[in-house]
């Protein structure tokens, strides 16, 4: 989950919560004061229905509770009764509008109507601002909400340019120049991706002038054998050479897989294996059986895929003890199975350079390691299992999620 995804649902949980909270508030506070309120104009207007026909003492109460006269009351329904009180010659009641701070005590006495408009009540005052800093609260959380989103709105550029490098665009530099944590990270890598720039290309300059020195001399050797009279001797000279060849290609592959970035490309599973046959230079096609029993499509390299299946495919050969081997495809894998011997020791150990099973067979040992190599760099699994005197060799081709 990303880190804006995270905010976003910290900010709705929190401005749920506040709201909720911010009603609950409300609501009590309101029971409260209109239970307050109520309560003392019940008793004021009893004091005033007691005093009605003392016209010197009806007035001082209204004086002394600072009441006003209303001629009319227009629109009643828009009033909400708070009290309502039949007595035997008359009838109290009490009434608010909605969102207004005063009441209406209307008294009736006989053929006498009173209706007196109360002064505005410091408690309905003292519940609005709270309701207002309330909403205040509310309205600076989505303020800070969306000042996060922008500061960390230059990750996504950061984690896009991090993710170009990491895919072999080493020209890749990030374009932020704010002076907090994330300018100075964005600095940071933009030298750090300098340095590597620089000495990857060193890097391939040397890997260039290496294999340039190292297969003169061996072109130079193998010219120079053929003047050799004696045929043991040539032809141990013609392997020896042979070998250092092989090595060198062998080592040379293998660092560039460090280098190269992958021409990605869409291309069926019999593709692949047809690809991977023809590197071989197989002169007896009956030693290999191919059963396609799913011809699925691959996104990637298609060179270095067939590099590294044609790798399994000469390790099958070389190690198997019947014919043929079995190269077989289904649902986005591709299994080459020979009939042989368990490897001795762990799987892993012979992903590693200059690794093999038996001392005395052709090779390096650098041909698992080139395989294991190509498939992560893919993103894709190599896997083994030895089942019913069979070694599979199973490669995943479906990116991991």
């Amino acid at each position: 989950m990303s880190i804006f995804r995270k905010i976003s649902i910290l900010f709705i949980i929190s401005l749920v919560l506040m709201t909720i909270i911010g009603f609950w508030i409300d609501s009590i506070n309101s029971k409260r004061v209109d239970g307050l309120v109520e309560e003392k104009y019940i008793k004021i207007s009893n004091e005033l229905y007691e005093n009605i026909e003392n016209k010197s003492q009806l007035d001082k109460l209204i004086k002394k509770y600072d009441l006003e006269f209303k001629d009319i009351i227009k629109k009643e329904k828009d009033y909400k009764t708070l009290y309502d009180n039949n007595l035997t010659f008359g009838n109290i009641l009490i009434l608010k509008k909605s969102f207004d701070d005063e009441f209406i005590i209307k008294i009736k006495y006989l053929d006498d109507e009173y209706i007196l408009e109360t002064p505005d009540e410091k408690n309905i005052v003292d519940k609005l601002i709270l309701n207002i800093l309330i909403f205040v609260d509310i309205f600076v959380l989505i303020l800070i909400f969306l000042y996060l989103l922008k500061l960390l709105s230059p990750l996504k550029n950061i984690t896009k340019q991090l993710t170009n490098f990491a895919n072999g665009d080493l020209s890749t530099r990030i374009d932020i120049t704010s002076k907090d944590e994330i300018g100075v990270l964005a600095n940071t890598f933009n030298k750090m991706a300098s340095s590597l720039e620089n000495s990857i290309k060193t890097r391939e300059e040397l890997l260039r002038d290496i294999g340039h020195e190292l297969r003169t001399p061996i072109a130079k050797g193998k010219f120079a054998i053929e003047k050799i009279d004696d045929f043991s001797q040539k032809e141990l000279l013609k392997k020896i050479f042979s070998d250092l060849e092989i090595l060198t290609n062998e080592l040379i592959e293998l660092e560039k897989l460090n280098l190269t970035k992958l021409n990605l490309t869409s291309f069926s599973a019999e593709t692949l294996i047809i690809e991977s046959l023809g590197k071989l230079y197989l002169e007896d096609e009956s030693k290999i059986d191919i059963n396609i029993i799913d011809d699925f499509r691959i996104l990637g390299d298609l060179n270095y895929l067939s590099v590294a299946l044609k790798n399994l495919i000469d390790n099958a050969l070389k190690y198997a003890i019947t014919y043929p081997i079995i190269i077989k495809a289904n649902k986005h894998e591709i299994s080459v199975l020979n009939k042989g011997k368990k490897l001795s020791k762990e799987f892993e150990y012979y992903l590693k350079p200059f690794t093999q099973e038996l001392a005395q067979r052709d090779g390096f040992g650098l041909g698992l390691s080139i395989v294991n190599k190509i498939i992560d760099k893919h993103n894709f699994k190599l896997d083994y299992s030895y089942e019913n005197e069979f070694n599979i060799f199973k490669t995943y081709l479906l990116k991991s999620l």
